[in-house]
């Protein structure tokens, strides 16, 4: 049964799978522990949404297991952050792609969770430079974080959708700063918890003074967005991300100067990590050959997004505090990347 707090994050609807053709010629093929050659595996993972950057690396991480052990089925369902934690926890799935922040909540049963799932583990390291970026529109009564809380300015911000670690970054962020959700409305703002494109809309439109996202940067996402639309980055000083990341996990980041159009300034604020999640349950040797998979194959998972082109192998054991996989840590240490 899905938890109140969850209803609408589309676990139904995860039930579309985009499922992948046949492997291609020559697969680098790859001797696994415990698997025969005549062994093969069923994987589906939950990622985001379908043309986005958690749809073409959990493709790419598919294709490497189809390359690596021939004949196995791995189908792909769109999801999202919370959703897909839970899924894995259930069993409904064997991989998902969230925030390492979201899995930690799930493990302690934290919000949006109504009970823990302590049989979450990490499988891998996707991105470590996913940071909370604020974006204010040119003309809005503010420039900060505190100077919200300051004016107790009646301010109109989107959070993303609910269960998202972007909303819930968003809210931990305002709260830091002395402006709480519910604080914000009764100045006479508002909150909404919308889609990036949505909020988007929202900002050209005057609908929305602040939108939100946690991306990498620079994004061409927020490139792309704010092309024709004036904006800056909504600062906030280093107290406010220090309590931000005592709360979330995150660790602070500086995004430098001139990393978009609109940005004369190099602006501090918090990052979170992209993790490959599995459950405790889920067989060593099964994961400890996705993971050999993925190694096997790094070079084309790096391909598959620019969100990717950063990371190495040697990172991909850092799970952002999500204790990993035993299989996991099994081929990590195999392939020296793991003491």
């Amino acid at each position: 049964m899905v938890p109140e707090n969850l209803v609408g994050l589309n676990v139904a609807g995860l039930k579309r799978r985009l499922v992948l053709g046949a492997a291609v010629a020559a697969p680098a093929v790859i001797a696994a522990r415990g698997l025969s050659a005549q062994e093969t595996l069923r994987i589906t993972l939950a990622g985001g949404s379908v043309g986005g950057a958690w749809s073409a690396i959990g493709n790419a991480i598919g294709e490497s297991i189809r390359r690596a052990v021939p004949g196995s089925a791995f189908s792909y369902e769109p999801g999202r952050d919370a959703a897909n934690v839970l899924l894995v926890s259930q069993g409904r799935v064997q991989l998902g792609i969230a925030h390492a922040q979201i899995a930690l909540r799930a493990i302690k049963g934290e919000p949006p969770f109504d009970r823990a799932m302590p049989n979450i583990r990490a499988v891998s390291l996707i991105d470590s430079e996913a940071a909370w970026q604020a974006l204010v529109r040119e003309g809005a009564p503010v420039s900060s974080l505190e100077e919200i809380a300051q004016k107790r300015a009646p301010v109109r911000v989107t959070a993303n959708l609910r269960g998202t670690l972007m909303a819930l970054a968003t809210e931990e962020a305002f709260a830091a700063a002395g402006a709480p959700f519910a604080q914000v409305e009764r100045w006479g703002g508002k909150t909404h918890y919308i889609a990036w494109n949505d909020a988007l809309d929202m900002l050209k439109n005057n609908q929305a003074d602040i939108i939100t996202n946690v991306v990498d940067f620079p994004s061409r996402q927020v490139i792309n967005a704010t092309r024709d639309l004036p904006v800056r980055f909504l600062k906030m000083g280093p107290e406010v991300i220090a309590r931000v990341n005592t709360r979330l996990g995150s660790t602070p980041v500086t995004i430098p100067a001139g990393s978009y159009p609109f940005q004369p300034d190099a602006i501090d604020t918090f990052r979170a990590h992209v993790v490959l999640l599995a459950s405790s349950d889920l067989a060593d040797d099964t994961v400890e050959t996705i993971v050999k998979a993925m190694i096997a194959n790094f070079d084309s998972i790096k391909r598959s997004h620019a969100t990717m082109a950063r990371l190495e192998p040697k990172a991909l054991p850092d799970a952002g505090g999500v204790a990993l996989h035993a299989g996991a840590a099994r081929a990590y240490r195999a392939a020296g990347l793991l003491s």
